[in-house]
């Protein structure tokens, strides 16, 4: 075979695809246009390939190209008849009557407005986000925030264990050890991220749900501190004449502990209560001695609060649940 035959039958090939395709009915499936054409191209395609090796080395650069092109030539031939193909199943089946689809506007998740915003405060604050690991160790979940061997939380009953010594974390504390062990202070860190308990799914509770939790350590750091940061994050939040209070609570991970409530508009017609938003506390010695600090040097303070309840907050929702719902039609509400 010589170059001008070779040519004259990847010519012939291409023409005659074209009129197979051209001349289905637009009604023809797919598949079975795809199986003709291939039962008329395949081993002439592979025959024309192999015959580019027995050319002469001069002709075998302006043959390649016509074989390049043959493909071409039978791919758009293709296209062609299933954009044919398609034209005709769209005009078959559209009806100009029809009132048109409403579309979904969707938004970014409440829960997702709020950790964002809340970290854009913290932000104009000083503070910077740090992650960690959702599967912790036992050791840095409890051990290292000084809960006590016995501490209810640690039983099956609360805690969603991976294997023996492995957990889904319960808070993202073990994120204040981490942070400390590799990063000297000062320290000014948020930590948002999602936690696992093994509670019920009621309209109060999810067992697995977002937690944003912040530490501060430096020399010289005191509760004072805490109180001014905190009040000034509420003010942000909910508004310079919103009023706040610190009363005293538990944690095993600070001493003293307390608890901030902000007076907030549920949105149910009462007016402004008292809501707790966050508890907090002055970071106990034993565990910034966890973290290889010199307790007696760094003093500290940390708090941690749940985005879902502060989004159930402001946006008056009365059940958690519907924030695991995926209903675009709830989410079009947050739309910006």
């Amino acid at each position: 075979m010589n170059l001008s035959e070779y040519l004259a039958q990847a010519d012939a090939l291409a023409e005659e695809c074209h009129a197979l395709l051209a001349g289905l009915d637009a009604a023809t499936r797919l598949d079975v246009a795809k199986g003709q054409l291939n039962a008329l191209k395949d081993d002439r395609l592979a025959s024309l390939q192999g015959a580019l090796r027995t050319l002469p080395a001069d002709d075998r650069r302006a043959a390649g190209g016509a074989f390049n092109t043959l493909k071409q030539r039978i791919q758009n031939a293709l296209d062609a008849f299933a954009q044919r193909q398609s034209a005709a199943s769209g005009a078959a089946t559209f009806d100009a009557t029809m009132p048109p689809r409403g579309q979904w506007r969707g938004s970014l998740h409440p829960v997702t407005l709020v950790i964002d915003e809340i970290c854009e405060i913290f932000r104009e604050l000083g503070f910077t986000v740090a992650l960690g690991p959702e599967a912790e160790t036992e050791w840095y979940n409890f051990g290292a925030l000084n809960f006590p061997p016995d501490h209810p939380a640690m039983e099956l009953h609360d805690t969603l264990y991976l294997g023996e010594d492995t957990l889904l974390r319960t808070h993202t504390s073990p994120v204040q050890v981490r942070t400390l062990q590799q990063f000297a202070p000062p320290v000014r860190v948020l930590a948002p991220g999602q936690v696992y308990r093994r509670d019920f799914f009621d309209a109060t509770h999810a067992p697995a749900f977002m937690q944003l939790e912040g530490l501060a350590v430096d020399e010289g750091v005191s509760f004072v501190d805490l109180k001014a940061t905190l009040a000034e994050f509420a003010r942000r939040f909910y508004g310079a004449t919103r009023r706040v209070r610190f009363g005293p609570s538990y944690f095993p991970f600070v001493e003293p502990g307390a608890q901030m409530d902000v007076e907030v508009d549920l949105g149910d017609g009462k007016g402004l209560r008292w809501v707790e938003i966050l508890g907090c506390g002055m970071v106990h010695p034993n565990v910034i001695e966890a973290a290889g600090l010199d307790s007696e040097k760094y003093t500290g303070w940390a708090f941690g609060m749940g985005p879902a309840r502060i989004a159930m907050s402001r946006y008056g929702i009365n059940d958690i649940r519907v924030l695991y719902d995926s209903d675009v039609r709830f989410l079009e509400q947050f739309a910006r």
